[in-house]
């Protein structure tokens, strides 16, 4: 019996040996996001915190730019125009003489994005943290825009919903409906005359759509210079989520 023992034991020695040499292999492996790397892999985890600072980083870079005076005015890509519902009633204005009022309406409409997103960091940084991701490495290597893209899918509703009223007190402060209300006025006394169309769009529901879609407009900008441009990754963890992007 003794001597069956033995060999047994012997055996079993080697082959705990051999997995414990195994098992010390696998833990002094580096994994890697990329064969033949040498940067460490990234958890998803790691990618959506990654994600949502690049948004936060890009948020606050926009409304910086934005809140300022001309910070809509003077953008081409990002300008609030004559609300399109009404082109009719710029159209009319300008031919009635009133060419100076439409471009004071114009300029004061934006004056009023400009200050109502002042008050918008806070609600889209809201916005960002209560952001749902499962897959954060689908958005990350979806390309330019992709995170701002997820964004904008997922908050637009309850950005609208947080953002009107800061937009209804920007038009009261820079008092956008003393420039528009002339303008419309002399157009619907018109409409009464000749039976046609009167208009009179909801300023509050257009300023608050243009102002947050030049905010994700700015932010998707800042997205892709933090994906292509190693000095816009501010933070460790952006620098690690971002230079694990290959091509």
């Amino acid at each position: 019996m003794k001597k069956c023992i033995a060999p047994l034991f012997a055996g079993t020695l080697i082959l705990a040996s051999a997995s414990c040499d195994v098992l010390t292999e696998v833990a002094n492996t580096v994994v890697t996001t990329d064969p033949g790397s040498t940067t460490p892999a990234l958890t998803n985890t790691e990618v959506i915190a990654g994600l949502k600072e690049a948004l936060n980083v890009g948020i606050k870079n926009s409304v910086d730019l934005t809140s300022v005076t001309d910070g809509f005015l003077k953008n081409d890509a990002i300008r609030l125009p004559f609300p399109p519902d009404a082109l009719k009633v710029r159209e009319k204005a300008i031919e009635w003489g009133f060419t100076g009022q439409v471009e004071k309406f114009e300029t004061t409409l934006n004056r009023a994005a400009e200050e109502a997103t002042k008050e918008a960091l806070p609600i889209f940084k809201e916005a960002i943290l209560n952001m749902s991701i499962s897959d954060g490495f689908s958005i990350l290597n979806g390309g330019d825009g992709a995170a701002t893209k997820f964004l904008r899918d997922n908050t637009t509703t309850k950005l609208v919903e947080a953002f009107r009223p800061k937009v209804e007190a920007a038009i009261s402060k820079v008092k956008l409906t003393d420039y528009w209300n002339p303008i419309i006025t002399k157009y619907n006394q018109a409409m009464s005359v000749t039976g046609g169309q009167k208009l009179n769009p909801d300023l509050n529901a257009y300023v608050t759509e243009r102002a947050i879609f030049g905010l994700f407009h700015m932010v998707e900008l800042e997205e892709n210079k933090i994906r292509k441009d190693p000095a816009a990754r501010v933070t460790d963890l952006l620098s690690k989520v971002f230079g694990s992007i290959k091509g």
